[in-house]
């Protein structure tokens, strides 16, 4: 095969072909006397996997899922679609969470005071933490109108409630979709208000969808990756 035709397939361009070999993500190509590269169908068959897991696990993991299979190590490859599937599994969940809070503070507009008590509250580094993210972060989605801290009275560090960790895992699930953070701000005073919530409910129906999209994505991934291993140990 020539770079052509490993191309044509997936309407890409011959030059990303031969940038794909380069970083890794199909194996080296032999060459002609004359310095062509000549490709085989095992190298068609690692060009739709990695293609198949940019939408599944996103491009930088893609690249380093076939750089570990191309390097012969399949248990670091394993790894990092562990860490897809882990990371997929939390957005579920913080979707239902998110949905729950959401039910029950449209029914009970004064539950939110009565989660605040069910657990102390975190610190800005201990809230970073918990959603994987930096304390820089939190404090931008608090410029932002995202979250709106109590101070302790004696040192003035921020305090995050059982209140403000809701709508940190809100912020940080619509982050994730895409949404910008002016969206997310109003969505989350949605949130605090329980009311108007059609907005949110439009939000979290859009993200379900992506989730789905994506947990088919990683199943259509692993048949490729799949038939890829099959080809080359052959």
């Amino acid at each position: 095969m020539r770079p052509t035709d490993l191309a044509r397939e997936h309407g890409i361009s011959t030059q990303a072909v031969r940038n794909y070999e380069r970083d890794g993500f199909i194996p080296p190509a032999e060459r002609t006397p004359t310095g062509y590269r000549i490709y085989t169908e095992v190298h068609a068959a690692a060009l739709r996997a990695f293609l198949a897991l940019i939408p599944a696990h996103g491009h930088s993991a893609g690249g380093q899922i076939m750089n570990a299979l191309n390097e012969g190590e399949l248990d670091d490859a394993l790894l990092i679609i562990d860490r897809g599937h882990r990371q997929l599994l939390r957005d579920r969940e913080t979707l239902a969470a998110v949905k729950q809070a959401v039910d029950h503070l449209t029914a009970e507009p004064d539950a939110a005071a009565e989660q605040t008590s069910a657990a102390g509250p975190r610190t800005v580094g201990e809230l970073a933490h918990h959603l994987g993210v930096t304390a820089a972060t939190i404090r931008n989605w608090e410029a932002v109108g995202i979250l709106a801290p109590a101070r302790d009275p004696a040192t003035g560090y921020r305090l995050y409630r059982a209140s403000d960790t809701r709508d940190a895992e809100l912020a940080h699930l619509l982050r994730r979709g895409g949404y910008s953070l002016d969206h997310i701000s109003t969505v989350v005073q949605q949130v605090r208000t329980a009311g108007g919530t059609d907005a949110l409910a439009t939000a979290l129906d859009d993200w379900r969808r992506r989730l789905t999209a994506r947990g088919r994505a990683m199943l259509k991934a692993a048949s490729q990756l799949d038939h890829y291993l099959s080809l080359r140990d052959n």
